[in-house]
């Protein structure tokens, strides 16, 4: 327990010398989440008690918190109450096996086992360390009152025929003592007003006065025992060690938790501006001659969801865009200083234009004479979904940009193409209920081809589908194993399961028309040497035969079979392996030919 004191002490310094580290508090805009306000959360966790009773027999074992907090914040610093409940069990460790006095042994016994219930009233001032819209840390510190109830615990035994007290502990019923509670919690943003948050507190009664027994007279006891090779033997000389007054011991706990939370209301306060048309220091920036704040928010219409990375215009009545921008990763776009007119929205995602909407001139008023900004949507209506693609190194995170991505709808026979950009990422729009082949072109690179199917999805939970494309540099000389070229035992033809790798291949021939490549086949090293150059040969024979059947000229194709002659591993003749580590071995490599190679 002392160790996770000063844990949980370590844990708070930390958090002050953040706040102190705090140059300035961000600076929001009204699309983002409550700096200031109030905050309402519910929790629920798991306490560890520790309870300085005296009753060596008797353990407290975790159970559940539940509690809820109210804070109010001015920036970083704010005042809050939290309500805890906390259920905790004692546990009787006295034995009951083997237990005799003298010869005489102990049994039928009867355990009685009480919960105990603790509840805390606090207040105290709370500090937030904000350094973005989502995310916050926070450190509440709670005085307050608690109460403390049940425990009651007793054990008994049969000593011929005789009930015995062997150990017994009258439990708590105390109200209204003083406590002290400080937690430790980090907070992120779901919605701009709601969250949810995760945190540890340390929980401290600074009085945990027990009761006494009105029937017994005693506040705890317990046989005193010894352990005889296995034998737990009651000593009648040591007797029954008793506590008749009730102890003042103090009571403390650590936990942890999770829960929601809920932002109300709450403005970050802002520096007044000189007015450039009034020539005054206001807040909000509007006056008679000035503009409003004009915020819009991009939504899909069938999932609900926040559109960032929105073209979004403000044209007036002659069609003039009269202001620009694009959503942020809330959705939100605000335009500043927007004049008193009549105006259209309009929104483009990524190429499709958005339901337009307006703003009236009178609309204008509201903002003049109360400071809000003017609020609108725009939705995103078309109901096909989103491929938000990304062509990747195999094997590595390193995007490919200049790829020339094909999107071929496999049910109508058409395909279009689009360019990845600098991070390597692609658009395309595919229609519901469609299956669809893609795979990228870039010169002297080998791409993996890709399938999805839009039957899997349901347009009314999902707009964006995201995928992967990975590319094999194709450097010359530098091979290339080709996954899934399977054949039978002792055969050599080209298998179903194999055709769709081999294809990969004809297309990157098809895409690079000057390239020539060495198909190679490579064994194991198992059978002999002979037999092996010839079934590899086969094998990689077949392998060209399937690709020229397939439009490629056969002298833009060498097949080689390199029989047991570039073993990947230390699998030689006579050197014991596994299976897995022999079908490393058996495998199907291209390569492009150098051009001063015949």
């Amino acid at each position: 327990m002392k160790t996770m004191k000063k844990l949980v002490l370590m844990l708070f310094c930390i958090t002050f010398w953040m706040i102190s580290a705090q140059s300035s508090p961000p600076n929001p805009t009204s699309s983002n989440p409550n700096y200031s306000g109030l905050r309402l959360s519910v929790r629920a966790g798991y306490d560890i008690p520790a309870f300085g009773n005296n009753t060596p027999y008797i353990d407290y074992k975790g159970g559940l918190e539940a509690g809820a907090s109210i804070d109010y914040y001015w920036n970083w610093l704010g005042i809050g109450g939290d309500f805890d409940y906390i259920n905790n069990k004692p546990k009787s460790t006295y034995p009951t096996t083997n237990l005799v006095l003298g010869i005489t042994p102990v049994n039928n016994f009867n355990l009685t086992e009480q919960k105990i219930t603790r509840m805390f009233y606090g207040i105290g001032p709370s500090f937030k360390y904000q350094r973005n819209d989502r995310s916050f840390w926070e450190l509440k510190l709670r005085g307050g009152l608690s109460s403390i109830k049940g425990g009651y615990t007793s054990l008994y035994g049969d000593i011929s025929g005789v009930p015995t007290l062997l150990n017994f502990h009258a439990g708590y019923n105390l109200k209204n003592a003083l406590a002290a509670k400080a937690s430790l919690q980090y907070s992120r943003y779901i919605t701009p007003n709601f969250g949810f948050n995760i945190g540890a507190y340390y929980l401290q009664h600074f009085k945990g006065t027990e009761l006494v027994d009105p029937a017994l007279g005693i506040s705890s006891a317990y046989m005193s025992f010894t352990d005889d090779q296995g034998t737990n033997s009651i000593n009648p000389q040591s007797g029954m060690s008793v506590r008749k007054e009730a102890c003042d011991c103090e009571i403390h706990s650590v936990g942890v938790y999770g829960g929601l939370f809920f932002a109300f209301g709450g403005k970050q306060k802002q520096k007044e501006e000189v007015c450039p048309v009034c020539g005054k220091a206001h807040y909000p920036f509007c006056c008679s001659s000035c503009g409003c704040d004009v915020t819009i928010t991009a939504r899909d219409k069938f999932t609900k969801q926040l559109l960032d990375n929105t073209d979004v215009v403000l044209t007036d009545e002659s069609g003039n865009v009269t202001q620009s921008g694009t959503t942020n990763s809330y959705g939100v776009v605000v335009f500043k200083n927007v004049q008193p007119a009549n105006y259209t929205v309009k929104g483009k995602l990524y190429g499709t234009d958005l339901s337009e909407n307006t703003i009236a001139k009178a609309e204008f008023d509201k903002c003049k004479t109360e400071g809000k900004p003017i609020q609108k949507e725009i939705l995103y209506t078309n109901e096909n979904f989103i491929i938000k693609g990304k062509v990747v190194v195999c094997n590595t995170n390193t995007a490919v940009n200049g790829v020339s991505v094909v999107l071929k709808n496999n049910n109508l026979g058409v395909q279009k193409s689009t360019n990845t950009d600098g991070k390597g990422e692609f658009i395309f729009q595919a229609l519901q209920d469609a299956n669809y082949t893609i795979y990228g072109k870039k010169e002297n690179y080998l791409s993996q081809t890709e399938t999805v199917s839009t039957r899997d999805y349901d347009r009314n939970k999902t707009l964006f589908i995201k995928l992967e494309i990975c590319l094999d540099p194709a450097d010359c000389g530098k091979a290339i194993v080709l996954k899934n070229i399977l054949y039978d035992l002792d055969k050599f033809f080209i298998r179903e399961d194999a055709k769709p790798e081999l294809n990969r291949l004809v297309q990157f021939m098809s895409d690079n028309p000057s390239v020539k490549v060495e198909l190679s086949s490579h064994t194991d090293s198992r059978a002999s040497t002979g037999y092996n150059n010839t079934l590899s040969q086969n094998r990689a024979s077949a392998a060209v035969d399937y690709i020229v059947s397939q439009g490629i000229s056969r002298d833009r194709l060498v097949g080689k079979g390199y029989g047991e002659t570039r073993l990947l591993n230390r699998c030689a003749d006579g050197v014991p392996c596994s299976e897995a580590e022999h079908q490393i071995n058996r495998r199907t490599e291209v390569k492009v030919i150098c051009p001063d190679n015949k």
